[in-house]
């Protein structure tokens, strides 16, 4: 398998439980649980809903998030609601995004 793939959860699919993966993914449905990824990329989207924690190399939001965020790199849409603290290298937040909790970079 090549790690240029990218997996994805579409809209209706509901887990609860734990998720690893090592290649990229992009989430439209509904996990209860954590999502790992030691260098992955994990895309949240725009209708997704993820309740647990989120550890990946790159974590871009667009849905909501209940849970912490820890990552290389983040990036928050306008639409992106995050209820939980992100520690990160790097983040960009877009204007509209919403971040319940705290930040820290570096």
């Amino acid at each position: 398998m090549s790690n240029s793939s990218t997996n994805v959860l579409a809209k209706g699919i509901e887990i609860i439980g734990s998720i690893r993966f090592q290649a990229d993914m992009h989430i439209d449905g509904n996990i209860d649980g954590e999502i790992h990824s030691d260098s992955g990329k994990v895309t949240i989207g725009d209708q997704a809903e993820i309740k647990g924690n989120i550890n990946a190399g790159e974590v871009q939001v667009y849905g909501q998030v209940d849970g912490n965020i820890t990552s290389q790199s983040c990036h928050l849409n306008s639409q992106a609601r995050i209820n939980g603290d992100i520690t990160t290298a790097t983040l960009s937040m877009e204007q509209g995004a919403r971040l319940e909790g705290k930040a820290k970079i570096g």
